[in-house]
């Protein structure tokens, strides 16, 4: 906004411009004397500080566009919390949609809803099919983790299959060597685990002070996996057989992750996911403090600039070109002198 104030010196110009034309054009009727008996009324200088609170007030006005700031205080910020990482499951199983609108897109809706939910805590996000990936290192920004997770999709992990033990292990890594009970994993899958052996991944956590929650998705019957060209749905994926396959909730393995890891265990449904005893088993969590900052508190002030403008303008559309009576008097009185 204030590139803008190169405007001013073309207002400054523009107006001297209109102001030499209007004289050119009056000494069309002759002599300066002669003018200021047809026009006795009319004041220069009254023109003059119209002008100048006009191209004043416009200075005002971009400068409070600006937004200028003040600093009023420094302020420091001691922040404590737990350390949380969230284990997605994003293998095709994850398409389907016994859950609305699928599997994927309510864990989704679930944990924006769990990161709504926390307070001073850092998150961190992992993506896992047959492989596990770092989606987002862990961090308190929030905004970041939720647009993050906007861009979540199957197509992200190359290798499909559901490698629950992978996911545990990096999440182990992502935390980093500082030691204490503050972190928690939250796993959320179908349960549909055929790479590895994640009960001994959850123990070697809990055996470090890690505790280890998990949400299952997905429902008992199952449903089968839509297959989508093109953003449209061209029937369901099949076994070498040319059967439909059909993914249920593996809900007793999750249950038996949970137990390994000393944490709790959920099953989301299209109306509730379960989001608030996971909540309270992180509240639960010794909380320790991080890196405190310090910020500085600013407050703006484009509202004084403002004002001002507007009181210019105001005066510069009231205030007349006429000599004010007073003057005229004067000028009468110091007439009848000279006589």
């Amino acid at each position: 906004m204030l590139y803008a104030f190169v405007i001013i010196p073309f207002l400054v110009l523009g107006y001297w411009y209109i102001v030499r034309k209007r004289k050119k054009a009056l000494s069309a009727f002759g002599e300066q004397r002669i003018i200021d008996i047809l026009l006795p009324d009319v004041s220069e200088t009254k023109r003059a500080f119209k002008g100048i609170f006009y191209v004043v007030a416009f200075m005002f006005l971009i400068y409070g566009m600006a937004n200028p700031q003040v600093g009023t205080k420094l302020e420091e910020v001691k922040r404590k919390g737990a350390d949380l990482m969230i284990c997605l499951d994003v293998s095709n199983s994850m398409k389907a949609e016994d859950l609305q609108p699928n599997r994927l897109e309510r864990s989704k809706q679930s944990l924006s809803k769990l990161i709504d939910g926390l307070e001073g805590d850092r998150i961190g996000i992992i993506v896992f099919g047959g492989q596990a990936y770092v989606q987002l290192p862990i961090t308190t920004d929030y905004a970041a983790a939720k647009l993050f997770l906007e861009s979540i999709n199957t197509d992200m992990v190359p290798t499909q299959g559901t490698a629950i033990g992978k996911a545990i292990d990096l999440a182990l890594e992502s935390f980093g060597k500082d030691e204490g009970k503050n972190k928690a994993i939250v796993i959320i899958t179908d349960g549909e685990n055929h790479e590895d052996d994640a009960i001994r991944a959850a123990e070697a956590a809990a055996e470090k002070g890690i505790s280890i929650h998990t949400i299952g998705m997905g429902s008992e019957n199952g449903a089968p996996i839509p297959v989508y060209k093109n953003g449209i749905q061209d029937g369901f994926r099949k076994d070498k057989e040319g059967n439909t396959v059909v993914t249920k909730l593996n809900e007793p393995m999750l249950q038996q992750l949970a137990a390994a890891g000393s944490g709790v265990y959920v099953r989301a449904t299209n109306s509730d996911a379960g989001l608030k005893n996971v909540l309270d088993a992180i509240d639960k969590l010794e909380k320790k403090q991080f890196e405190s900052k310090m910020y500085s508190d600013y407050e703006d002030r484009f509202q004084w600039f403002i004002a001002i403008a507007f009181v210019l303008l105001l005066i510069e559309t009231l205030l007349t070109e006429r000599k004010s009576k007073l003057y005229q008097r004067l000028n009468l009185f110091g007439d009848k002198d000279d006589k």
